[in-house]
């Protein structure tokens, strides 16, 4: 794939950036929302995960990038292209199947089914985990019929915790969390939480924050950042 089109599939994500944080807001009730755990401010401060520096040789365990070529920019792992199908987090006890993710007819990203075994969803016009750039999932925080999501400790995740995704192709990508940050929905981060990166990374997405009765939803996002650090056969 070129850069312009690489790119171009990052900045879909980006477009429609606010479109995935205004969709997450879930119908739940008051009681369940007080319980979901908040990241607090030390959460945010962000930690080095992959080097800074390194020849192309560093950038996999191949030496290529996930479109078949060297890149002397890129920093740490990179893994070929290949479809998330099951996330496991055991720091706050997710392991979950993984579905794909499209857009509605009106242009706002899906989100996964609500029910009572609601799994996370990789949004496919996302870089594959593992890949250059950010791929992004999705989970919902709890529902008043079903109570706590998959991503209902979200918040819980700290500096260095590790994520893992088994691949399609039966490789097993482990990231490790970077940062952990709630963001008001109308301060969302666009271009930080989608925009280009120099290395494969990683953005868990839930609701998050004060849960507004009258609205019939939150008024927060919580997005963990991670990057990937290394794979292994599953």
């Amino acid at each position: 794939m070129s850069t312009h089109a690489r790119r171009a599939r990052v900045f879909a994500a980006a477009g429609v950036g606010l479109l995935i944080a205004g969709v997450l807001a879930l119908v739940v009730g008051l009681r369940a929302q007080q319980s979901a755990p908040q990241p607090p401010p030390s959460a945010a401060s962000p930690v080095s995960i992959v080097p800074r520096t390194g020849s192309p040789s560093d950038a996999s365990p191949s030496g290529r990038t996930g479109t078949g070529r060297t890149s002397p920019r890129t920093r740490g792992p990179i893994l070929a292209r290949s479809l998330p199908v099951r996330l496991a987090i055991p720091a706050i006890g997710v392991d979950t199947k993984v579905q794909q993710l499209g857009l509605n007819p009106d242009g706002s990203v899906q989100v996964p089914p609500l029910g009572r075994d609601s799994h996370a969803g990789w949004y496919k016009y996302s870089p594959t985990p593992g890949e250059l750039g950010p791929s992004v999932v999705l989970g919902h925080i709890d529902s008043a019929a079903y109570g706590p999501g998959v991503f209902f400790r979200l918040g819980d995740l700290r500096q260095r915790d590790r994520i893992s995704i088994t691949l399609a192709d039966r490789t097993v990508a482990v990231f490790e969390v970077e940062r952990v940050v709630e963001y008001r929905k109308a301060q969302f981060p666009t271009l930080a939480v989608y925009g280009n990166t120099d290395h494969a990374a990683l953005r868990l997405i839930t609701c998050g924050g004060t849960f507004d009765p009258a609205r019939h939803s939150y008024e927060s996002n919580i997005v963990a950042y991670a990057a990937l650090v290394s794979a292994h056969p599953s």
